[in-house]
């Protein structure tokens, strides 16, 4: 009885495969023709009547329809049937039948020999290619012809590459785009531009096409025209439409960084998510599209963690562009990491205040801290405070959130080709950002900053940051944005806006604004009522919100603290020394005065030494 769940019986049990196998049967029994041509009828007659009881069957009980043949565990090997003699000449035979009154069989003897030919060429290719997958078989069943009228050039392709294992698992996953776009292809693999780049370097991720050609619009097949899930597959670099790669992780000043840059004109493009390719495919689909085309500005691809799959094929298929590297002192990031403060409704969410809301405190009371004991983000947390605990959980150098703060050497490693700029995040605070600035503009081609621009000499996160802006509502034609001026979130200022903050006595910030439309504010002062109203609410909120930041602000973790947790957990401090040796290496290898300016990091390392002499030396 026919297993349903087995690809290979079932071809085996397909009408070509069954008159073929009984061709070669009689050809090695012996036998009149009419006598073959009495069991080939039978055998038609037979599988017809059995596709309609199996028709039949199904239309009462539609729960036993055959799974597709894809599903099936052995669907790779079931193709391979199909390049079997038997199934190849039982094909000629049906295709004879279907074309019988047209001479299909004055063809017949020859199309049999064509077919044992064929059979030859395939014989010879899935000997000589063991590792062909379904994707690849299935592409040349469906071209078989083009396939077989190129087979010495593919051949020739096949082993001139055969030590290339990289390139020849690109060309059988691409086999149908392979086969169609022969010609293009084959003048690529070929080319010493191929050798030199690709194979030379034994690169782990070779192109199918050449990227000169990609990015001329002119091409027949360029950037604009490929989808970019088959860009992926195929292993073609990024549209070179950007100026460098930021690697950015987490807590190092990466906010600051993205801001600083787009005052700029420097678009940093971000990409998250974990599964294989999306990074990749949303990048692409940017740097392709209208947006990117903007003369005005400068554009980078922005790495802010480590976290996905196929992550070291993401950056070989970034093009050769300098990567500029953001560090930061790891005691003092780790500082950092356990302070990370988001509003309890959304860090990007802007609050809503109705002015008939007067208990101030619940209102600013919004502040949670993300990074719980576990080590983890959860952007959904009520916790209060911050946790050294999640210290303990950072230590276990298989926490996954190591690879958004910590873990760097793996990326260098893959741009070791690249020209590297590292900077340390204390070369963008205060008056050292100007200066830093202008030397990036003149090594990764953006424009000089701006001396009187004042948001390059802001902290620009804070507890202020993250409870701003917020928008009182007074009625339904007045609403008030409170805002601070540099806000790392977005706010859409409606036109005509104007400062209204110099109204408002209670202004504790220099980068406090409140402002709102003329028409609203037309209206307020038309109400002389309301509109004392609205500052005497408005000075009350900003009491309770210079409060509020200072309770935060005291509850802040210090480096100190940082310090004493380790002194304290001996184990610990070792575990996260060891995390720390491993990510340091290129960075102590090409920037060790990076490395020495680091004073908390230089103080961990004496502690660690001096708790371990005492370890091996105890009194």
């Amino acid at each position: 009885m026919l297993n349903p769940n087995s690809a290979i019986e079932r071809v085996k049990n397909h009408l070509a495969y069954k008159l073929g196998q009984t061709v070669i049967e009689h050809r090695h029994n012996g036998g009149g023709y009419i006598a073959l041509f009495k069991k080939l009828y039978k055998i038609k007659k037979q599988h017809k009547k059995e596709q309609k009881i199996y028709q039949q069957i199904i239309q009462v009980f539609p729960q036993l329809k055959y799974p597709s043949l894809e599903t099936c565990s052995d669907y790779n090997e079931a193709l391979r049937c199909k390049f079997h003699l038997s199934y190849m000449i039982g094909e000629v035979l049906i295709k004879a039948y279907q074309n019988w009154y047209k001479g299909g069989g004055f063809k017949l003897k020859n199309n049999i020999k064509k077919a044992n030919k064929e059979f030859q060429i395939f014989r010879e290719i899935l000997k000589e290619f063991k590792e062909l997958n379904g994707e690849t078989l299935k592409a040349i069943q469906d071209n078989k012809q083009l396939f077989l009228k190129e087979f010495p050039r593919i051949k020739n392709i096949l082993k001139t590459h055969q030590d290339y294992q990289p390139i020849l698992d690109n060309i059988f996953h691409n086999f149908n785009y392979f086969i169609k776009n022969f010609d293009l292809i084959e003048e690529w693999l070929l080319s010493d531009d191929f050798k030199e780049k690709y194979k030379k370097e034994n690169h782990p991720y070779p192109s199918l096409l050449d990227p000169k050609k990609l990015n001329d619009e002119n091409e027949k097949i360029n950037y604009h025209n490929i989808p970019a899930e088959l860009a992926w597959k195929m292993n073609l670099p990024l549209p070179p439409n950007y100026e460098f790669v930021g690697f950015f992780l987490h807590t190092s000043g990466e906010k600051a960084m993205e801001r600083f840059l787009k005052e700029v004109g420097v678009v940093l493009i971000g990409a998250f998510g974990y599964e294989d390719g999306k990074r990749y495919i949303s990048i692409f689909n940017f740097l392709i599209s209208e947006a990117c085309a903007c003369n005005d500005l400068k554009f980078a691809i922005g790495i802010l963690d480590v976290n996905c799959q196929k992550y070291d094929k993401f950056c070989f298929l970034l093009q050769n562009k300098p990567v500029l590297i953001l560090l930061r002192d790891p005691i003092d990031s780790l500082k950092s990491f356990i302070n990370v403060r988001h509003q309890k409704n959304g860090f990007n969410e802007i609050l809503k205040i109705d002015i008939n809301n007067t208990d101030f405190d619940k209102i600013n009371d919004r502040i949670v801290y993300v990074h719980e004991s576990n080590g983890c983000f959860n952007p959904d947390t009520n916790q209060k405070f911050p946790s050294l605990e999640s210290i303990k959980a950072l230590s276990d150098t298989n926490h996954w959130m190591l690879m958004y703060n910590i873990r760097r050497n793996k990326t260098i490693e893959f741009f070791r080709f690249n020209k590297i700029i590292y900077i340390d995040m204390m070369d963008i605070v205060g008056d050292k950002t100007l200066f830093t600035l202008e030397k990036l503009s003149k090594i990764l081609n953006f424009s000089s900053p701006d001396k009187n621009n004042k948001i390059f000499y802001q902290q620009l996160y804070s507890p202020l940051t993250v409870l701003l802006p917020c928008i009182i509502k007074v009625n339904n034609k007045v609403k008030i944005f409170v805002s601070n001026r540099f806000s790392v979130k977005n706010i859409q200022i409606m036109e005509n806006c104007i400062d209204i903050t110099d109204k408002f006595k209670e202004i504790f910030h220099e980068n406090l604004i409140i402002f709102c439309s003329k028409d609203h504010f037309d209206s307020l002062i038309n109400n002389q009522t309301l509109y004392n109203v609205v500052l005497e609410y408005i000075n009350k909120f900003l009491i309770s919100l210079k409060k509020r930041i200072n309770v935060e602000k005291n509850k802040e973790v210090k480096v100190d603290d940082v310090l004493d947790y380790f002194k304290k957990n001996i184990s610990v401090a070792k575990s996260y020394k060891d995390i720390l040796d491993e990510e340091l290496v290129y960075i102590k290898q090409h920037r060790p005065d990076i490395v020495a300016s680091w004073k908390y990091y230089q103080e961990f390392e004496r502690m660690c030494k001096e708790l371990d002499e005492n370890n091996q030396n105890p009194s």
